[in-house]
C-alpha cells in the first residue's frame, strides 16, 4: 500500500500522475484540510503536522509514502520519516530539471517552501532560478476561490517581475497544477513565451521505479476535515472510481 499525504487536495495532481503510470496500485491518499494551508505556517507547526501525517498514513497501512506537499520537504529531509520509505517532491524534480540546465526558471512558490530555499539546494545551480513566493494561492485553490480571484493573485505576483526574461516557470506547489491554465496565461502575458513545469510525473515516476505497485488499483481517501471541493475535486479527478471519504476524529497539534 502507498500513502500519499498533502495539506489539502493539491497531492491529488501527484495521484493522478501516479494513476496514469500505474493504475494498478493500491494508494491511501491523507489530506490534511483541517491545517491547510500549510503554506504560511512557521517551521516548528509544520515539523508537528507533518509527523502527524505520516504516523496516519502509517496507521493505514502504508510503509511507502509520497510526501507530495513542497511545503514540508525540509521537515521530511531533516526529520526523517517516522521509519516509513518516503519519497518527498524536491529530488525527482531536481533530476527531472537536468533536461532544462542552463536555463531561466521562475520558481513559483508558498511563502515556507521559498523561505527554506530546499529548491535552490536541490537544483544546485544547475539552472538559473528565481524564486517567487505567493502567499494566498494555494489556499484560494484549496477552498475553491473564483478563477477571477485566483487570476488577481497570479497577475499580482507576476506582476513584480515584470520586464524580465525566463525560460520556464516552475510550479512550486502541488496545488498550482489545479489553476494550471490562469498560470500560464498570466507567464506568457508578463513574459511572453514562457514553458511551464510541473514535477508531479517526476515524482510519481520515482514512485514506479522505488515502490511496490502491485495491487487491485483501489484508493482509499482520509481527511482531517470533511470539504465540498475536495469532494468535487476526487470526482473530477477520478470518474471512474466510488470513492469512500473517511473523515478522521478531530484532532489538533497546534
Amino acid at each position: 500500500m502507498i500513502g500519499l499525504f498533502d495539506s489539502g487536495s493539491g497531492g491529488l495532481s501527484v495521484l493522478q500522475a501516479l494513476r496514469k503510470r500505474k493504475p494498478e496500485a493500491d494508494v491511501v491518499y491523507f489530506g490534511d484540510i483541517k491545517h491547510a494551508p500549510y503554506g504560511s505556517r512557521p517551521q516548528h507547526e509544520l515539523v508537528h503536522l507533518t509527523t502527524d501525517g505520516l504516523r496516519t498514513l502509517r496507521m493505514f497501512g502504508a510503509q511507502e509514502i509520497v510526501s507530495a506537499c513542497n511545503t514540508v520537504a525540509p521537515t521530511v529531509l531533516k526529520h526523517g520519516a517516522e521509519g516509513a520509505d518516503v519519497i518527498e517532491m524536491t529530488r525527482p524534480a531536481a533530476r527531472a530539471m537536468r533536461q532544462y540546465a542552463g536555463g531561466r526558471v521562475l520558481l513559483l512558490a508558498t511563502p515556507a517552501t521559498v523561505t527554506s530555499r530546499i529548491y535552490e539546494s536541490a537544483f544546485g545551480g544547475m539552472v538559473v532560478l528565481h524564486q517567487q513566493s505567493v502567499r494566498d494561492l494555494a489556499g484560494a485553490i484549496e477552498f475553491g476561490a473564483h478563477d477571477d480571484k485566483i487570476r488577481d493573485i497570479v497577475r499580482t505576483e507576476l506582476s513584480k517581475r515584470w520586464g524580465q526574461s525566463f525560460d520556464y516557470l516552475f510550479l512550486g506547489c502541488t496545488h498550482y497544477p489545479f489553476a494550471r491554465g490562469i498560470i500560464e496565461e498570466e507567464a506568457r502575458a508578463a513574459f511572453g513565451r514562457v514553458d511551464i513545469i510541473d514535477p508531479a510525473d517526476a515524482v510519481a515516476e520515482e514512485a514506479e521505479r522505488r515502490f511496490d505497485t502491485r495491487g487491485s488499483g483501489s484508493i482509499y481517501f482520509r481527511a482531517s476535515q470533511d470539504s465540498e471541493h475536495f469532494r468535487r475535486r476526487i470526482q473530477e479527478l477520478f470518474p471512474e472510481h466510488e470513492h469512500t471519504i473517511k473523515i478522521l476524529p478531530p484532532y489538533d497539534l497546534l
